[in-house]
């Protein structure tokens, strides 16, 4: 998952409110772990039709695939959108090969 830190356009999200994010919403449906990475991403605004840059948090989970986990990456979504004020929050599911 990607989510964007930005509010408007201009840096929003702190660290300390993202971690408590992940506590509160992330943490509780995928209590197995996951991985916290630091990007610098873009997007396009066609609202607006601009290039936005902002800073963002990608989320790597790896779990085993069920609708009730799909389920768990929805509402994440939608929590921080509502939260946050984002118009969007990329989800990606993909097939991978793991072990541990």
């Amino acid at each position: 998952m990607i989510f964007g830190r930005n509010v408007g356009d201009r840096p929003g999200v702190s660290e300390s409110a993202f971690t408590n994010f992940v506590a509160r919403e992330i943490t509780p449906r995928f209590p197995d772990g996951l991985t916290v990475i630091d990007g610098d991403g873009q997007w396009r605004d066609g609202a607006r039709n601009v290039d936005v840059r902002e800073r963002a948090k990608v989320v790597l989970i790896t779990f085993v695939d069920d609708a009730q986990k799909r389920a768990g990456l929805v509402a994440i979504a939608e929590s921080y959108k509502q939260q946050f004020s984002q118009q969007s929050v990329l989800t990606k599911v993909g097939n991978v090969c793991a072990s541990f």
